[in-house]
Parts: structure tokens; sequence; C-alpha cells
């Protein structure tokens, strides 16, 4: 049987992925340049993400969809199990959003002039004036319930088990008085693991927690946040222990 798979996924779902991608870097590009790129950065990859997961034989399950507002901008922070959080997050999350993601990732041949064209924030960690730059951009991105997700460990993990997370996130949420969502995605490592490149045909789930919200008066006490958002996080992955 797994070897049915893995001829089905080389010479049907890989090749049919590519040209998908293809036409969807093509449509963002040019809806984003000539249109409303808030819309075509977002559901022309959600419907790009949904196929992925159909064609590959992927299960999903979504929980908790019903604690985040449309109309609510959001930082939204997830653990980064493997590719499968990405077709995850933006296939079913069904809240609008732009990524912050590594300035490397827009060398990508047509996957990065999308991502350029679309608004996601490439951070550049180069300098303190680049990396102000980053997050000037991110404040302007972050209006009207236009949100945006980040992996605040920073890379996809090698053994599927959460790790300490970066500030950057976090700081953004404190600067700009954000509720913090913590999303877990559970599944995905099994799926396809960093140093793989061929898929387990399997399930994934992503857990919708419920919005951390700043203090009514002041600022978020920034550890506190960042540990409670590890906590939730950790407490829909099996195995995983809460910081104390």
């Amino acid at each position: 049987m797994r070897f049915l798979y893995l001829l089905y996924q080389w010479l049907i779902a890989y090749p049919l992925i590519i040209v998908v991608t293809f036409l969807t870097c093509v449509v963002t590009i040019i809806g984003s340049t000539i249109g409303n790129r808030d819309f075509w950065g977002f559901y022309p990859p959600m419907l790009w993400s949904r196929f992925i997961c159909a064609i590959l034989l992927i299960r999903t399950e979504i929980k908790g969809r019903e604690n985040i507002d449309p109309k609510t901008s959001y930082v939204f922070v997830a653990n980064h199990q493997g590719a499968f959080d990405i077709f995850l997050i933006y296939g079913y999350l069904n809240h609008n959003f732009k990524w912050m993601m590594k300035k490397s990732l827009n060398k990508i041949p047509f996957v990065g002039a999308a991502c350029e064209a679309a608004g996601h924030i490439m951070v550049d960690r180069s300098s303190k004036a680049s990396i102000r730059e980053t997050m000037h951009k991110a404040e302007k991105t972050l209006r009207g319930g236009m949100s945006m997700v980040v992996f605040p460990e920073g890379s996809r993990c090698k053994d599927g088990r959460l790790h300490s997370f970066k500030r950057g996130a976090f700081l953004l949420a404190e600067e700009l008085s954000l509720p913090v969502v913590p999303l877990t995605i559970d599944g995905a490592f099994d799926l396809m693991s960093r140093d793989s490149i061929n898929v387990h045909p399997g399930k994934v789930t992503l857990t919708i927690h419920p919005p951390i919200f700043p203090p009514a008066e002041g600022k978020y006490d920034l550890e506190q946040l960042m540990k409670e958002s590890y906590n939730r996080i950790a407490s829909a992955l099996p195995g995983e222990e809460p910081i104390a």
C-alpha cells in the first residue's frame, strides 16, 4: 500500500501540485498588483492549500474556530512541525492574515514573488535599522481585522517536539496592544518531517486557542505572555509539558 501511495505521490500528486502552485503564484501576483492584495493574497493560496491536502489524502481537523472574530486583528503564534503547517493554517484558519517570514524565502522562484506581492512581512535581521523597518511594516499591516501568523520557534523542528520561543512576535503584540492567539498543530511532523521529501498520509489537527488579551491598563508582561502562549500550545500536544 505504501509503495502504491509513493507511485501516486510522485507520478500524479506532485506534478499536479507543481502546476497548481505555479498558477496560484501567477494569480496572486497579478491580482495583488492590479487589485486588492488582501483578497488575492489570501483566497487563492487558501484554495491552493486545501487542494494540496486533498490530493495528498491528508485528513484535517479544526478545533476552536469559535474563539476568533474575523473582524479583529490578532497575532497568531503557532508551533512549527513541518511543511504542512503552512497548508493547514492557510487553508483552514478561515481568518485573513499575513505571514511573518524569513526574508530568504523570497528567493524561491514564483513563490517569493507571490509573497512579496501579497504583502507578507519579510523579516530582515541584518541590522537594527532593518528590524525597525520590519516592525514598521507589520504595524501598518495589522489594521482593520488583518492579522499576522508567526512561528515563534523560528524554524521547523527536527524532532517533532515543541521548542523555546523567540521574542519577536510577542514584542509586536506588546507594541500594538493586540491579542495573541496560540495555535497548536499536531500531526504535521508525522506527515512530512523536515528532512523528508515523501509524505505519509494521515491526519493533522489545528487547535485555535482562546485569545490572550492585553491588560486593560499598561502593557503585557512579556515573559508571562510567552510562557502562557507556550503552555496553551503544549496543552494540545501529547507528551509536552507546560513551563512551570
